[in-house]
């Protein structure tokens, strides 16, 4: 299914049922009174977080939703029925906001969560309730309300622990291939991934996180450049990132170029997020000799004044990954950077 992240719909909750005028009328009883019954409330419509979807594809075609209206009341003090609330089920990780003013109505992200939207229109009130000592055939009623009716803006973030960013080709997909059971598209030329992708990563025994690849950022994505910039509120929720930085040089960009490359976009973008804790990883072990990685690395700790935990790696031999795993673990498990 395509992955969507945004849409606006329409929301209309029903009315509420109109009140009845009636009287009661029998054998022998000439003057019965009123017996006119309450309208039924109008039905909401409600948002429900489930943790089985992950896309707002389905919002694609269908933009408006409605939730049924109450029925009127009726003779012998009968009650209308109350319409039936419209239960809209989005991925957890999804943000409402009122369209025309942005303000965030809740934020939905945790499976079975519910938030009632649009509320319906109270029921109207028959004109039995209006009889008094001095009114004893009242023909007052009121109608049923009105339901509300809005248009929101569904924005999801994915739910994730880490998330990974660098430049494309970094190795960011293949690294979430080789620790956990996801398979993104890869291949050896920029913008290989073009949606986010969540891959839980199992450590041990009731011992795992969930990682999220987004596509590469480029230099200017903050203004509209590449593709990654649209993806990166799918960060907002994570813990921690994983800078991935390529050392080998592949496509003529040093690890320090790339890094501030990334850093100046992430700055750009969102101060808080650059301000996450971000762990370095140095990509592509397998293309250098040791001597000449573990130089490379140094040299780019230096020169940005790098004090964070770093990693050296491969994604894909699998050099390294268990280490940097069974850190993040630690990491999320105890909030601290030392093992």
């Amino acid at each position: 299914m395509k992955f969507v992240d945004e849409a606006v719909i329409s929301l209309q909750a029903g009315h509420g049922g109109n009140g009845c005028l009636s009287f009661r009328r029998e054998k022998f009883v000439p003057k019965g009174g009123p017996d006119g019954g309450d309208g039924g409330r109008g039905g909401n419509v409600i948002f429900r977080a489930t943790s089985e979807l992950n896309t707002l594809a389905d919002f694609r075609y269908t933009r408006k939703f409605s939730a049924e209206n109450g029925s009127g009341g009726s003779g012998r003090n009968r009650t209308g029925a109350a319409g039936s609330d419209r239960v809209i089920r989005v991925p957890a990780g999804t943000l409402v906001f009122a369209e025309h003013t942005q303000e965030l109505l809740v934020d939905l992200e945790k499976h079975g969560q519910e938030f009632t939207a649009a509320a319906g229109g109270r029921g109207g009130v028959g004109n039995s309730r209006f009889k008094s000592s001095v009114n004893q055939a009242p023909r007052r009623t009121i109608p049923g309300g009105e339901g509300d009716r809005l248009s929101v803006r569904l924005e999801l973030q994915v739910l994730a622990d880490v998330g990974l960013l660098g430049l494309p080709n970094a190795g960011k997909s293949t690294l979430l291939s080789r620790i956990s059971a996801a398979r993104p598209k890869i291949a050896d030329y920029p913008f290989t991934t073009l949606y986010p992708h969540l891959g839980v990563v199992d450590v041990g025994p009731g011992a795992g996180f969930v990682v999220a690849d987004i596509p590469g950022l480029i230099e200017g994505a903050a203004a509209g450049a590449g593709l990654g910039v649209q993806f990166l509120r799918h960060l907002n929720r994570t813990g921690l990132l994983l800078h991935i930085v390529d050392i080998s040089d592949e496509f003529g960009e040093t690890p320090r170029a790339s890094v501030e490359a990334v850093f100046k976009e992430l700055q750009t973008f969102d101060r808080r997020l650059a301000e996450r804790d971000r762990w370095l990883v140095f990509n592509k072990s397998d293309c250098l000799d040791s001597d000449a990685a573990s130089t490379i690395c140094r040299e780019t700790l230096v020169g940005l004044g790098w004090d964070n935990p770093w990693f050296l790696i491969s994604g894909v031999s699998g050099e390294g990954c268990a280490e940097l795993c069974q850190k993040i673990w630690n990491k999320l498990d105890t909030g601290s950077d030392e093992s």
